[in-house]
């Protein structure tokens, strides 16, 4: 296996270990075993638990986007823009996505967030992934007619990130009935009709 594929390995193995471990069970011989590696892979890629702690999240960040990107709705054959209801759509399938098959990724996500939070040397790589989040929002919504695009992605980034952190690990996640699409785009609607209030053009 290339280096790089080793790395994509640890990166992955480590972050299914912090969804069901906890940062406790991030050591590098844990993932070493996990990965099915020889002793002293994990350290020698990645040398301090910060490091790998760091290639975490950059790999969370790599497949958040991904994500983000591949639900886009694409613009009609006649070149129109997505509509609301689409964009809708598509925001709903990306939570529902994040709810069930990537729910790991996620729980590991808020997990290595509060550790980033408290480590210096961590800020840099969470800053730049929330940057590049809000981004990808600002341009979909730009899309869509919002006159401050920036600001109305801080708005949807944050509140996506409510849902996700209320229906996850909230005080009422295990009483919920399982996601399902349909309400999750019935949410995303709402989100996008406040946060596009006041915008140039009307709702579709």
């Amino acid at each position: 296996m290339s280096s790089p594929d080793r790395r994509t390995l640890i990166a992955d193995t480590a972050i299914a270990t912090v969804a069901t471990s906890g940062l406790r069970g991030l050591t590098h011989r844990a993932i070493d075993a996990a990965a099915g590696l020889p002793a002293g892979s994990t350290s020698y890629y990645f040398r301090t638990r910060t490091a790998l702690i760091g290639a975490c999240y950059a790999r969370i960040a790599e497949l958040d986007l991904e994500d983000f990107d591949a639900g886009q709705p694409a613009p009609s054959a006649t070149g129109r823009p997505a509509s609301r209801e689409e964009a809708a759509a598509a925001i709903g399938a990306l939570l529902h996505r994040w709810l069930t098959t990537g729910r790991e990724r996620q729980l590991a996500r808020y997990e290595l967030s509060i550790e980033a939070a408290r480590t210096p040397e961590l800020g840099t790589a969470l800053h730049q992934a929330g940057l590049m989040a809000r981004g990808r929002a600002a341009a979909a919504l730009a899309a869509l007619g919002a006159a401050r695009p920036a600001e109305a992605a801080e708005l949807l980034v944050a509140w996506t990130e409510g849902v996700l952190y209320d229906r996850l690990v909230g005080a009422m996640a295990r009483t919920r009935p399982a996601p399902d699409p349909a309400e999750l785009t019935s949410v995303a609607r709402r989100m996008l009709d406040a946060v596009l209030a006041g915008s140039s053009g009307s709702p579709e």
